[in-house]
């Protein structure tokens, strides 16, 4: 467990079926020792923890080579939930089967259309028809209760540990540097450790130089900042949102003056949470 600070956690919601990444970054997190929960979608996630079902959410939010993960930015700018921690995990694909299937006998590859994505290379070569679901660990789970014997998925290797499927070809994904960052979701963020970090949502008013003096709030200070990244408003065409992590935390005086700078050259802003870096 990376943060130390979350001792009393039960249980953890996350999006898919089990043995999905989510719940593989969970344990990852928290420890094995966990109880977690699955859910169809992102803002069941989200509700589950707003509502008390859970302890804490864990959401993808950016991976290494498809980058941010749209939704879960949208949800974050809407709920009043915060980001109480980050974890890093390495992806690696599995090309899962029935028992006693082979590579010649597959017509049809299932799953998450981001771990279709990662597999262009591996896939351009098996000559079948890809069929996008909603989680990786989803497609295997459907593919042994359907007894499909001419499909595969992919997904992780625990995933076919789960379900008892057989494993065709493993770390089929074409670049090894495949990593996602998933946010761990709470009614509260992190205390001071340090070693934190800070994400936040802001928006500029409609001025020549607006995103410049936003962003100098934090070089004057010498924060660092690690993502910066623009997302629609949905409320005014062509007008945006800027997502942005720095190193530090809002309780940090030199951070605590960096957002009360920005507070007045932003016509929004919104703390998402400080959390530990992982390591």
């Amino acid at each position: 467990m990376n943060n130390n600070s979350i001792k009393s956690v039960k249980t953890v919601a996350f999006q898919g079926e089990k043995g999905a990444y989510s719940e593989e970054a969970a344990i990852l997190f928290f420890g094995p020792s966990i109880e977690t929960k699955p859910y169809k979608s992102l803002p069941e996630v989200f509700k589950a923890v707003e509502e008390k079902h859970v302890d804490n959410g864990i959401v993808p939010a950016e991976n290494s080579l498809e980058g941010s993960v749209n939704q879960t930015y949208d949800l974050l700018l809407s709920s009043e939930l915060k980001v109480s921690g980050e974890v890093i995990l390495r992806v690696s694909h599995c090309l899962i089967a029935n028992k006693e299937m082979s590579l010649d006998s597959i017509k049809t590859v299932y799953s998450h259309p981001q771990a279709l994505a990662q597999c262009r290379n591996f896939l351009s070569n098996l000559n079948c028809d890809l069929i996008p679901t909603y989680d990786t660990a989803g497609s295997v789970k459907m593919i042994k209760e359907k007894k499909l014997m001419d499909s595969c998925a992919i997904a992780s290797e625990r995933a076919a540990k789960i379900y008892k499927m057989s494993i065709l070809a493993k770390g089929i994904e074409d670049d090894k540097n495949n990593y996602t960052r998933f946010f761990i979701l709470s009614k509260n963020d992190s205390p001071y450790t340090g070693k934190d970090k800070t994400s936040i949502i802001f928006s500029t008013k409609n001025v020549p130089g607006a995103l410049y003096s936003a962003l100098r709030e934090f070089a004057i200070r010498r924060i660092n900042l690690t993502k910066i990244e623009s997302r629609p408003t949905r409320i005014t065409p062509w007008e945006y949102n800027f997502y942005l992590d720095f190193e530090g935390h809002r309780s940090e005086k030199k951070c605590k003056k960096a957002l009360e700078g920005l507070g007045k050259k932003a016509s929004f802003v919104k703390i998402l949470g400080s959390y530990p870096k992982w390591s």
